[in-house]
């Protein structure tokens, strides 16, 4: 009996390019603790640590959920983790001091290189540098629009949003900003951005395509340095992590007014919220804890000690 190979084959194909199942863990990296902590999804009990290298700080997952990547910035690496396993499966380097990240809808991965002024691009299967974009001072934050077509690279020192298109890796526009920007978010539509500015204390709200800051919202108390930034479900609210002023502000995604502000562990910087937008979880530096927070009343519901100043903070669902 003759059989037809190439059914098989593809069949085989399709099979390789199966999604992994998420595992609902949380994962925290830990800046002084050099490590990785894995927090049960269900039950929000830390499982396990992982030893990753010297000063752990951007966290991310593959699109298709099967890798995690660290930065680990003393080492200018790029560590690789199994997240059912938790086993480092590999690593390559990442240009000088990759502190945070992110990772395209095509695999490859943007970094911020904090020490040269650049952002760089990476295929993390390969470990192969794609691209390297000069940008402001100190860039830091890193963001990408759900479609992929653009990103958004902070500068701290030039005060700056660059805005790169993907298709080619060169930069569309810079945008001035508030004093310092830290990170950024796009909303779905890729239209709106918002960014924190840590020394002048805001938030602003942008339109994508012509550049223009529409709104400009303070983080509402002097002690507040914000740094992250995320958005909830149905993108009417934005939650921004106050660094200094230890809690979690609560903003109205149009308006950029302030609806709440929730307490939490001293020096907030990372922020993540799950895909069903039920909780949002926040990473307390020196209280060396995670914050759970549930959106429906914007109360804290759970605190995790984890390790050593946790920095960012990722959702593998």
């Amino acid at each position: 009996m003759k059989i037809n190979l190439i059914p098989l084959m593809l069949f085989a194909l399709f099979c390789n390019e199966v999604v992994a199942d998420p595992t609902g863990r949380i994962f925290v990296t830990n800046e002084r603790g050099d490590s990785v902590s894995v927090i049960n999804g269900n039950s929000l009990v830390v499982e396990a640590t992982i030893d990753v290298g010297d000063r752990p700080r951007g966290i991310g997952i593959s699109p298709d959920g099967s890798e995690l990547y660290v930065a680990v910035s003393e080492e200018n690496k790029i560590k690789v983790i199994d997240p059912v396993s938790l086993k480092i499966m590999r690593e390559f380097k990442a240009g000088s001091d990759p502190e945070t990240f992110a990772v395209h809808p095509n695999g490859n991965i943007y970094i911020s290189n904090e020490d040269d002024a650049k952002a760089s691009v990476f295929d993390p299967k390969t470990g192969e540098q794609i691209a390297e974009i000069s940008v402001g001072l100190e860039p830091e934050g890193v963001a990408i629009s759900a479609d992929g077509k653009r990103v958004i690279i902070t500068s701290e020192s030039t005060n700056m949003l660059h805005v790169i298109k993907a298709s080619d890796n060169t930069i569309e526009k810079n945008i001035l900003v508030g004093s310092r920007p830290r990170a950024a978010t796009f909303t779905k539509s890729g239209d709106i951005a918002y960014a924190t500015a840590e020394i002048s204390g805001e938030v602003v709200k942008i339109d994508m395509n012509t550049g223009e800051i529409l709104k400009r919202g303070s983080s509402g108390d002097s002690k507040s340095k914000p740094k992250d930034v995320v958005l909830n479900k149905d993108e009417s609210v934005i939650y921004v992590a106050a660094g200094r002023a230890n809690k979690v502000v609560v903003m109205d995604a149009e308006t950029l007014e302030i609806i709440t502000s929730i307490p939490v562990g001293k020096r907030v910087w990372g922020l993540a919220i799950s895909k069903n937008g039920k909780r949002v979880f926040s990473t307390d530096g020196v209280s060396g804890t995670v914050s759970v927070i549930k959106t429906s009343s914007n109360e804290v519901i759970k605190t995790i000690k984890v390790g050593e100043f946790p920095w960012g903070v990722i959702i593998n669902d």
